[in-house]
């Protein structure tokens, strides 16, 4: 493993058992650990839609491709990066599975990766963070925008913690 990959997922760990005190990035963001059990097919109007990237590809041009789709039905995006290990990514990611954020996101698309596997990738297309969960707006070019929230809590309030401050992001 490299050095860069090694560190980074050191601190992604690190940064999943914190408490989430911190924002580095001062903004908001969305992402969802991939799970086999997301919906592939389009959900009804009014809800909040999870979507696992292919495990190859570019990302910039999966998530123009999942811009392309969104902008169709006018709908947002977000890029959603967590982990399977990550509790607050877990805990987030089946709120979104149950349909509990559909009426605070009734309009969001959320395209996911797993850092685990697609960290050099998102990294070459911007996708980067010291915590996760990551959410991030794309930039009309696929590739992050710099707008993003990273980070969460553990335990029952991690939805709680999160969704407030990705409203806020999506909001500006």
């Amino acid at each position: 493993m490299r050095p860069a990959l090694a560190g980074l997922l050191v601190a992604a760990v690190a940064a999943c058992k914190g408490d989430g005190s911190s924002d580095p990035a001062g903004g908001a963001g969305g992402g969802a650990a991939a799970s086999a059990s997301q919906s592939k097919a389009a959900a009804p109007a009014g809800k909040m839609r999870l979507r696992d990237a292919p495990p190859e590809g570019d990302v910039d041009g999966i998530v123009r491709a999942e811009l392309k789709t969104t902008r169709r039905e006018n709908r947002r995006l977000l890029v959603y990066v967590g982990a399977t290990w990550c509790e607050p990514c877990q805990r987030f990611h089946h709120a979104a599975e149950r349909g509990e954020l559909d009426a605070t996101f009734p309009d969001v698309d959320m395209v996911t990766f797993d850092l685990d596997r697609d960290n050099e990738r998102l990294a070459s297309a911007g996708y980067v963070s010291k915590l996760i969960p990551l959410f991030a707006l794309p930039g009309p070019d696929g590739r992050a925008s710099g707008k993003q929230i990273e980070g969460g809590i553990k335990g029952e309030g991690a939805v709680g913690y999160i969704a407030p401050r990705l409203q806020k992001m999506l909001a500006e």
